[in-house]
């Protein structure tokens, strides 16, 4: 099967389908979240498999990354540099101890491709965070990577097809 990878169209998607993703998120309330969590699992896996997240970059691009203190002592051993001058030059930390890259995009992006791949953060290794569970609990979060993630955006237009989702049904859905 062949996504959607364009980002200019999954972009512009994005803008036209909010409303109807709105309704899709209320939509998934009367879902049991065990099956839809299993229904995610398998089509991010076939979707995943043929979408190369390396040869798009996107996320890079456009998200805040938080890294631990353990990740941030093991990238400085990956490129042989102190912790403190690896601090200084390219990570924040918030006053309650939260660190994160401290620029956007990525400093470490080297054009389309991470170029610390080998030693990248957890919350990188997760994104889209699609293969854990609490899909219906997490998708308000999700959907605001909907525009911008031909993985995302694929996974959850198939899950909508799958759940004969269509926004005629947003008609009969109440708060």
């Amino acid at each position: 099967m062949a996504y959607e990878t364009r980002l200019e169209f999954i972009a512009q998607e994005g803008i036209d389908k909010a409303e109807e993703n709105e309704y899709f998120l209320r939509s998934l309330r009367s879902q049991d979240g065990a099956a839809l969590d299993g229904m995610v699992h398998e089509i991010n896996t076939k979707v995943s498999a043929a979408i190369d997240c390396t040869s798009c970059g996107n996320c890079c691009k456009t998200l805040i990354v938080n890294i631990t203190p353990e990740e941030i002592k093991g990238l400085a051993v990956f490129m042989n540099m102190p912790e403190a001058e690896l601090r200084e030059k390219h990570i924040e930390e918030s006053q309650q101890g939260a660190c994160y890259i401290n620029s956007i995009p990525c400093v470490f992006l080297d054009g389309k491709k991470c170029g610390i791949y080998e030693q990248r953060f957890t919350e990188c290794r997760d994104f889209p965070h699609l293969h854990k569970n609490g899909f219906r609990e997490r998708l308000l979060g999700t959907l605001l990577h909907y525009g911008s993630c031909p993985i995302i955006y694929n996974v959850v237009e198939e899950v909508k097809h799958k759940l004969n989702f269509s926004e005629d049904d947003k008609i009969n859905i109440t708060n």
